[in-house]
């Protein structure tokens, strides 16, 4: 019998070690499964999730079978080389690449249309709740879904230019924005009316700013915008934007190279009627501070509104929130003072409360009978500015053409009530004279160009009659329709002819070989010129007669109802004013106010919060580009 003696040198056990770790870095290489595992000993593995302790022996296939069976979320998450099988043959879990791509888009789909930051799909709770609904999903990177959007974006962008291309005329709107990073931004709209007459808004660009707000800055921007969508500047028909000097400026530069016309907001008009005549009468003025104070208190402090809550539970009122007010927007004043006067006896039991008043340190925050009455009248005033507003503010209906019948009636009930308050019946007659004041080119025919609003209401048939107008600028009103209307006739018939010429140059070859021939049989064309000078004028008097009746028959008609759109009214009457029905697309289309603009800019805030450090502000423009267009392209 031989009995075999194996003898290990020194510092074999060592070498040994030395060799696995030396296959565990290789491995660690290769493969992803050594981020839940750890080489405890010379041939034992410790598993990072459960501690539990498995035989190594230069493979993984052990460490991804105990994964697979113990740790399946985890697997799900991980993306390995060597994924190829587990011990009894089954693959990897993982999802399909169609599959994939479904949840990817849906993922990116969810953050455009919540108004999410795209970092959010690095947050760990995200990750982990994707995972769970669908274990076998592998969400990309951050890298990814930013290149994802900047395509999406460019998809978005060559769909809008298509639909731009059809429009025959745009609307614009502009305003301007301070993120709360004090970052500025330009807001740009676009509106106009599609073939189904109905009001379409598109969303162009939310600009960032770096450079001083100069008047020649502002129309180059929008020049640049307009460009940028490859927009026919000869397509664009008004600009509405604010009242700053320098954005009117602009316009003014617009209006001299482009003819676009200039239009300010009617709502921003409107919130410097009333700003400056609530800040000019002391009386409302201190009793507007009195009412700020007052809420302010209970909006601070926690006991107080507690009290207020139990109060309206002890009257049987529904617990409502007291509304601050923004000091530059008097709507919010007006929601202020409303809210405050319809709790008025709860907010008045709380602050009789010992615990309220000791918070107040003794000072009696409520008002007195008289402001309380003042606060009731003012906002009996201030309503239907707040009615007016709210209207004009509207983006899926016509608003420009009802602007002057609104102003008109507006000031008659400014001053169809008597108040008793004295300083009331003073902001009654200011107001009245500040409407007057602002609008009063509004009533106005101007000779030295076409007035916007007022050929939108005469294109609108309810109000095609311009009762609120004199008698005499009705008469040039209608001229003006009539003179626009005919020039839209004529380039009509000049578009039909140069389309005519090309479809004859292929003729002109046949008839060259003849063109002496009849040229000596019939006479010179000099004896023809004159009869083909009369026969433009027979067509110009035809044309000119034809836009008559149309225009008089149109005029002469009962006026819509008030309550009735006019749109599907002129879609089903296009047929019988064809001429006029081109003109009714380029004015309805224009909105009274830059509302729409102003709404980029809630969106825009919501993609560009304080956690925003990694998103660029094309990017914050390109998630608002996406979220404000998806429903309508």
């Amino acid at each position: 019998m031989f009995i075999v003696v194996s003898i290990r040198p020194p510092g074999s056990e060592v070498g040994a070690m030395a060799d696995t770790h030396e296959t565990v870095r290789k491995k660690q290489k290769m493969s992803k499964v050594w981020d839940h595992f750890r080489l405890k000993e010379y041939n034992i593995v410790q598993c990072d999730h459960c501690q539990a302790e498995l035989a190594f022996h230069s493979s993984t296939s052990t460490m991804i079978s105990h994964l697979n069976r113990k740790h399946p979320i985890v697997v799900s998450s991980s993306t390995s080389v060597d994924d190829a099988s587990t011990p009894l043959g089954r693959p990897f879990m993982s999802c399909s690449v169609k599959e994939a791509a479904l949840l990817t888009e849906s993922i990116l789909n969810m953050l455009v249309a919540d108004m999410r930051p795209l970092s959010m799909v690095d947050d760990k709770g995200f990750r982990k709740m994707i995972s769970t609904f669908n274990p076998k999903y592998s969400m990309p990177s951050l890298t990814y879904f930013t290149n994802m959007m900047e395509k999406k974006h460019q998809e978005m962008t060559a769909k809008l230019e298509n639909v731009l291309q059809d429009t025959e005329c745009v609307a614009l709107t502009t305003d301007f924005w301070t993120s709360v990073a004090t970052e500025a931004y330009l807001g740009v709209t676009c509106h106009f009316l599609g073939e189904d007459w109905e009001m379409k808004s598109l969303y162009l660009t939310t600009m960032r700013l770096e450079e001083r707000h100069a008047a020649a800055d502002i129309a180059d921007w929008l020049e640049e915008t307009v460009a940028k969508f490859h927009i026919p500047f000869t397509k664009v028909k008004v600009v509405v934007h604010d009242n700053g000097a320098n954005v009117v400026a602009a316009a003014g530069i617009l209006e001299d190279r482009h003819g676009w016309a200039s239009l300010r907001c009617s709502g921003h008009t409107l919130n410097l009627v009333v700003q400056n005549t609530l800040k000019n009468k002391d009386t409302i003025a201190n009793c507007v501070d009195s009412a700020r104070c007052l809420v302010e208190h209970f909006n601070k402090s926690e006991l107080a509104c507690n009290k207020l809550k139990e109060k309206q539970q002890e009257m049987g009122m529904v617990p409502l929130m007291l509304i601050q007010d923004v000091s530059t927007q008097w709507n919010s004043t007006y929601h202020m003072l409303s809210r405050l006067l319809g709790q008025r006896w709860p907010v008045t039991a709380a602050l009789s409360d010992p615990e309220v008043n000791t918070i107040a340190k003794q000072h009696y925050l409520d008002l007195n009978p008289e402001q309380w009455s003042l606060g009731e009248e003012l906002a009996q005033v201030l309503g239907p500015f707040e009615g007016v507003t709210e209207f004009l503010s509207g983006e899926q209906y016509v608003t420009l053409s009802a602007l002057p019948q609104l102003v008109h009636n507006l000031k008659k009930s400014t001053l169809s009530v008597a108040f008793k308050t004295a300083s009331v019946r003073a902001f009654q007659a200011q107001v009245a004279e500040q409407i007057t004041e602002r609008w009063q080119k509004l009533f106005l025919f101007q000779p030295e160009g076409p007035n916007t609003v007022l050929l939108a209401a005469a294109l609108d048939p309810r109000f095609r009659k311009l009762k609120f107008l004199p008698a005499e600028d009705v008469f040039k009103v209608q001229c003006t329709i009539q003179s626009m209307a005919l020039a839209v006739k004529k380039k009509a018939r000049e578009s039909n002819e140069s389309g005519n010429e090309v479809t004859a140059k292929s003729k002109d070859c046949l008839g060259t070989k003849y063109g002496s021939l009849l040229k000596s049989m019939l006479g010179s064309s000099s004896d023809s010129s004159s009869s083909s000078d009369e026969e433009n004028e027979d067509e110009n008097e035809q044309l000119r007669q034809a836009v008559q009746r149309e225009v008089l028959q149109y005029f002469g008609e009962q006026p819509l109802s008030k309550k009735e759109n006019p749109l599907p009214w002129w879609k089903t009457n296009a047929i019988r004013y064809p001429t006029l029905a081109k003109l009714a697309k380029s004015f309805l289309a224009i909105p009274a106010t830059s509302t729409s603009s102003e709404r980029l800019f809630s969106t825009a805030g919501n993609f560009a919060p304080k956690r925003r450090a990694s998103l660029s502000s094309e990017h914050v423009d390109m998630l608002t580009f996406l979220h404000c267009n998806h429903k309508i392209l």
